[in-house]
């Protein structure tokens, strides 16, 4: 890939782009959950309420409700474990490409560390045949029945059962079962999927059934190379432009499958702002004009916030320690004129309030828009308290670190 810039994309450009291409702004929110999550190319499902709220932020008229019939009756968005081995809602159509890339690629790494456990721990002689034993038994028992859960297979399936224990004494560690990881592995490889979730839709509490029989048709796996590439083009064209580290952060591929990604697409190089190059598809290289000024309230871990590695252009690095965990996971964010400004939280009675950075660059016109948003989503949730397992210090109203 030569690295001769078509022209420079400054940052209000990119902000500009992403208010639009993310449906994020009011006049360009989309009509349902599909459309939000292909606006996206795919939806993180790590905390299940995300999933909801991310709809929620990019479309008017679409009720909790109807992010469940997508999922569980219409299955247009299906829950799968791909890039970074973080679970996300993908458009149906768009699995194939992540099963023949970046599932795959997760799928081996998870196979080999969930062999290497149970034979580690005693559970069997041979990790790998343990695991094929438990692979078929699964695939056997879910043929004749209903989508089941974790716990029900366990206890259903001898080949499932085996427990190992790590890191006694510290918080962190205790005796854990090895079937839920095991039915992780074959939802990687995308044998199984997640089906009913058995819980309110903040909560997963998820049931296992094959995913040819939930899909209603038998989906055929693009070859890795096709994978990456198709995924590579749909981020470009949400996320673009990005660095060659965005990309391969995103995909949690080589660099070498990165690069060779651009390539197929026929990536063409762009300046950016801080002095790096980016990349756009070779379609899409026209200059996207201003948006008005506009506020979202987006969730813990949403695409938006996540979906750079590189994040100068729309997040100050003095708020980082406020917005983002340890790990890099972030915690609810409130967005003003393309930048996030701070977090949204909930009381007692499940009102949505706004929480501004220190410092953040918010004027009354700025304020206003986002107690409006807060408004919105408080009136969409009717109610409902949302619990984060990645709250962010600002949620939690912690100095900084």
């Amino acid at each position: 890939m030569g690295h001769e810039t078509a022209r420079l994309v400054d940052d209000a450009e990119r902000r500009a782009r992403l208010a639009t291409r993310h449906a994020l702004h009011p006049r360009h929110r989309v009509s349902d959950p599909e459309a939000a999550t292909r606006a996206m190319v795919v939806l993180h499902a790590t905390e299940a309420a995300t999933v909801h709220l991310s709809v929620q932020a990019r479309t008017e008229g679409v009720a909790p409700v109807d992010v469940d019939r997508a999922l569980y009756e219409d299955r247009d968005i299906v829950k799968q474990l791909a890039m970074r081995r973080t679970l996300f809602v993908f458009p149906r159509d768009l699995l194939p490409a992540a099963w023949g890339s970046a599932s795959a690629r997760v799928a081996a790494e998870q196979r080999r560390l969930v062999s290497r456990d149970a034979q580690r721990h005693g559970i069997a002689a041979d990790g790998e045949a343990w695991l094929d034993a438990a692979r078929d038994a699964v695939v056997e028992r879910l043929s004749a029945a209903e989508p089941m859960s974790a716990k029900q297979l366990r206890e259903e399936i001898p080949e499932l059962a085996g427990a190992i224990t790590v890191n006694e004494g510290k918080k962190y560690g205790g005796t854990f079962n090895l079937a839920p990881r095991v039915l992780g592995c074959l939802g990687a490889e995308g044998l199984l999927v997640r089906g009913p979730n058995a819980g309110h839709w903040r909560l997963s509490k998820p049931s296992w059934t094959l995913m040819d029989a939930w899909l209603g048709e038998d989906l055929v796996p693009l070859h890795a190379e096709q994978g990456y590439a198709e995924l590579v083009r749909q981020w470009l064209h949400a996320f673009g432009p990005g660095t060659l580290e965005d990309v391969q952060w995103w995909l949690g591929a080589t660099k070498g499958a990165t690069r060779a990604a651009l390539e197929a697409v026929r990536a063409v190089a762009v300046g950016l702002e801080d002095g790096r190059t980016g990349w756009l598809l070779p379609d899409d290289l026209e200059p996207v004009a201003e948006v008005e000024p506009w506020a979202a309230l987006l969730p813990t871990l949403d695409p938006t916030t996540m979906g750079w590695k590189e994040r100068g252009f729309y997040l100050d690095p003095d708020h980082v320690p406020l917005l983002f965990d340890t790990n890099g996971n972030a915690g609810t964010t409130a967005w003003w004129d393309g930048r996030i400004v701070g977090a949204w939280v909930q009381d007692e009675e499940g009102t949505v309030g706004v929480v501004p950075c220190p410092g953040a660059d918010v004027d009354s016109h700025g304020r206003a828009a986002l107690a409006r948003e807060a408004e919105r989503l408080t009136a969409w949730l009717d109610g409902v308290r949302i619990t984060n397992v990645y709250s962010s210090r600002l949620m939690k109203g912690a100095p900084l670190p």
